[in-house]
C-alpha cells in the first residue's frame, strides 16, 4: 500500500436560502483549519435564485436584497474559497471537509464548486462531525444534536448561524470529541 498523504482538517459550514442547491441559493460560505481556528475565511455570495425556503432568511439574519447588491459572485466565491484552501493546506497535505451534518454543507459547497470551477479542491473527501460521534461512543443519531453535544463540548454554547462562526465552534467541537477518552457509558 502507497504511503498516504497527511490530512489537513478544514471546518466548512454555510448558509442557504433553503434546503437544496437546485432551487436555493448558497449565501455564505464559513471556513477556518480545525487546529487553528483563527485562519478562516468567510463570504457572502450574491444568490443565483430567487427563491427562499419559509424561516431560511431568519436563521442566518442574511438578506436576499443586500446580497443581489453586495454577494460575491458565486463563481469568485469559489475562486476566493479554493485559493484560501490551497493557502492554508499545508505542502503535501491533502484538505478534508469537516462539517456538523456535513450532507446539506456538502451538497452546496461541492454542487458551487463543480458548477462554477469544474472542480473541487477537497475532491470527495469529507468528515461528518455527528457521525464520526456515533462511531466513537456507539450513540445513535438523535443524540448527536447541539442540544446534547454542546453542553458537554462546547459550554452550552448555541451556534450563531454565521458561517464562519459556526466553522469555528464546529472545530473545537471535532476536537473536542476526538480528545474525549470517554465510552458511550459516559454520553447522556
Amino acid at each position: 500500500m502507497p504511503d498516504e498523504q497527511p490530512e489537513f482538517y478544514i471546518s466548512v459550514d454555510v448558509e442557504t436560502a433553503g434546503p437544496v442547491p437546485s432551487i436555493y441559493s448558497l449565501l455564505s460560505v464559513g471556513a477556518c483549519a480545525v487546529d487553528h481556528p483563527e485562519r478562516g475565511f468567510y463570504v457572502e455570495l450574491a444568490p443565483e435564485h430567487d427563491a427562499a425556503a419559509p424561516g431560511a432568511l431568519e436563521v442566518s439574519g442574511l438578506s436576499m436584497e443586500e446580497l443581489a447588491q453586495d454577494g460575491v459572485h458565486p463563481a469568485l466565491a469559489m475562486e476566493q474559497f479554493e485559493a484560501w484552501v490551497a493557502e492554508v493546506t499545508p505542502d503535501g497535505s491533502v484538505p478534508v471537509f469537516v462539517g456538523f451534518n456535513t450532507p446539506f454543507d456538502w451538497m452546496f459547497v461541492a454542487d458551487y464548486f463543480e458548477r462554477h470551477l469544474g472542480r473541487n479542491p477537497f475532491g470527495h473527501s469529507a468528515v461528518d462531525i455527528k457521525s464520526y460521534y456515533m462511531g466513537k461512543f456507539g450513540t445513535t443519531f438523535g443524540r448527536t444534536s447541539m442540544k446534547h453535544l454542546s453542553p458537554q463540548y462546547l459550554g452550552g454554547t448555541h451556534l450563531s448561524h454565521n458561517a464562519l462562526g459556526d466553522a469555528r465552534d464546529q472545530a473545537t467541537l471535532f476536537r473536542s470529541i476526538i480528545a474525549d477518552p470517554g465510552s458511550s457509558d459516559d454520553v447522556s
